[in-house]
């Protein structure tokens, strides 16, 4: 079972869909907090599920459990939490909602968490993931950010 994470920013929509059609991806498992904003491009919630349909005939799903809250992700951005604060934190709130056995396992097989950050590393998809993949057994977490990256999986 793979799970997939990506971010929309820094990435034209030609990398962005062409990431996702390639990876095979056949959902988008949108985890934003806010998925309408003007910040949001080509990724806002109605104009991405119409994207993914037609170009990788990917299904679009938001999945609030997933989002961080929204206090918890300001003090981080206002600096009055560090990273790994935050992290424990989030990783604390997916415990407490018991996300790994509330959702639907079944729909994140060959599925992609979707966030805003370019790279996983300091943005809540990467934890829901490894959450999740600490969690389920046999999930394989594959972080698209470029096509390198995707060329290191098939390696």
């Amino acid at each position: 079972m793979r799970l997939f994470t990506i971010g929309f920013t820094r990435k034209s929509a030609r990398d962005f869909f062409g990431l996702l059609r390639d990876s095979g991806v056949r959902r988008v498992i949108d985890v934003r907090l806010k998925n309408v904003s003007q910040l949001a491009g080509f990724a806002k919630r109605d104009d991405i599920e119409y994207f993914l349909q037609t170009i990788c005939g990917a299904d679009y799903v938001a999945e609030p459990l997933l989002a961080p809250e929204a206090s918890a992700l300001e003090a981080y951005r206002k600096k009055a939490l560090r990273w790994d604060e935050y992290e424990t934190g989030y990783r604390d709130l997916l415990k407490s909602r018991g996300v790994e056995r509330v959702l639907d396992r079944g729909r994140f097989d060959e599925a992609c968490l979707l966030c805003s950050e370019h790279e996983p590393d300091q943005c809540h998809r990467r934890i829901a993931a490894e959450y999740l993949e600490d969690q389920w057994t046999g999930l394989e977490v594959v972080h698209l950010v470029d096509r390198r990256s995707l060329n290191e999986r098939r390696a």
